[in-house]
């Protein structure tokens, strides 16, 4: 099958999923993460290893604009 231009093989995508989680997990502040309570440090952590605010809020049930206030807070870049 061929590719329409612009399309992104699954090993593409894959290393560029990869490539977001390294930049995230190396900009976190992990001292801040670390000092908040449990359900809030999971949930960022979620969000380190994911990229997926929307879903973190719904998994950890928080509040998505208070995550996503967490999440500058601790650093934690948007990426793909």
């Amino acid at each position: 099958m061929n590719r329409e231009e612009g399309e992104l093989s699954p090993q593409e995508i894959m290393e560029l999923e990869e490539w977001g989680r390294r930049v995230r997990r190396e900009m976190a502040d992990w001292d801040f993460i670390k000092r908040l309570p449990r359900r809030l440090r999971e949930a960022l952590t979620y969000l380190v290893e994911t990229g997926d605010l929307r879903q973190a809020s719904m998994r950890y049930g928080i509040n998505i604009c208070m995550l996503d206030e967490l999440r500058i807070k601790a650093k934690i870049p948007l990426t793909l």
